[in-house]
């Protein structure tokens, strides 16, 4: 069966470029293109209509790049191949010079592709890992799946991350999303933008309306103690007495 390929990159030219050399190559190697798309967003929402085995993918690309998009790709039940095409040299080639995934520079030579997607293979965890400290900024989306489908997240969307068994809970003003992450690693990546306020939960800064404290004479089953106010809902978090300097920092 012929592999089939989503082509992933913001410049025309470019993906009208590997098409012509998936197509020299048929002979030696069966491919298909089942899709393009402009950048990673777009890419994500191809990939929930349709199977992929190889994404040949750019880095450099509006909306979401394509680091970013790899890091989607991996937390796939069955992720497909990603191999980077792009026309520059300075995203440390030697890391991705791995079984799983390859590094072409533009222009990309027919042979060399051959080589790349016959080695192709589904990323795994180490990839991944590799991918997040090669990817200097932090990312706009997270990334849910939902049988089988991923659900993108926007960063500046999420009111608090809230460890929850062996999940993290994203919250948004509408809807609660399940994450395959560790709020350790959430917390490292987001830092600027969360704040810590108990040891299973990180609040958006901006989400914060303030603080109060809580009578032990209410009717709620938590303790008494500080609780944080959230903009837009009417639930409270609390905070736990190590991170009582946090109420510090938002005191007018």
């Amino acid at each position: 069966m012929p592999l089939q390929i989503l082509i992933v990159d913001d410049e025309t030219p470019a993906r009208n470029r590997l098409r012509d050399l998936l197509t020299d190559c048929a002979a030696e190697l069966p491919t298909t293109v089942v899709g393009e798309a402009a950048n990673g967003v777009q890419a994500l929402q191809l990939l929930e209509r349709m199977a992929v085995d190889v994404v040949l993918l750019d880095i450099r690309m509006p909306v979401m790049d394509g680091l970013e998009l790899a890091q989607h790709l991996g937390r796939l039940e069955t992720p497909p191949a990603v191999v980077f095409a792009t026309a520059y040299d300075s995203y440390a080639i030697q890391a991705f010079e791995l079984s799983a995934v390859d590094y072409l520079l533009k222009p990309v030579r027919s042979e060399r592709l051959v080589t790349a997607l016959r080695k192709a293979q589904a990323i795994n965890p180490a990839v991944a890992a590799m991918l997040r400290q090669q990817h200097s900024e932090a990312r706009r989306f997270l990334s849910a799946c939902e049988r089988g489908r991923i659900l993108l997240v926007p960063v500046e969307e999420v009111v608090y991350l809230r460890a929850e068994q062996k999940y993290v809970a994203a919250r948004t003003l509408t809807h609660t999303y399940l994450l395959d992450e560790s709020l350790i690693n959430l917390e490292q990546e987001f830092g600027e933008a969360f704040v810590r306020v108990h040891r299973n939960c990180l609040v958006a800064r901006d989400a914060i309306e303030g603080f109060v404290i809580r009578s032990g004479e209410c009717e709620s089953a938590e303790p008494a103690g500080w609780v944080v106010l959230l903009k837009g809902l009417e639930e409270t978090l609390p905070v736990s007495r190590r991170q009582y300097a946090v109420i510090r920092q938002f005191k007018r």
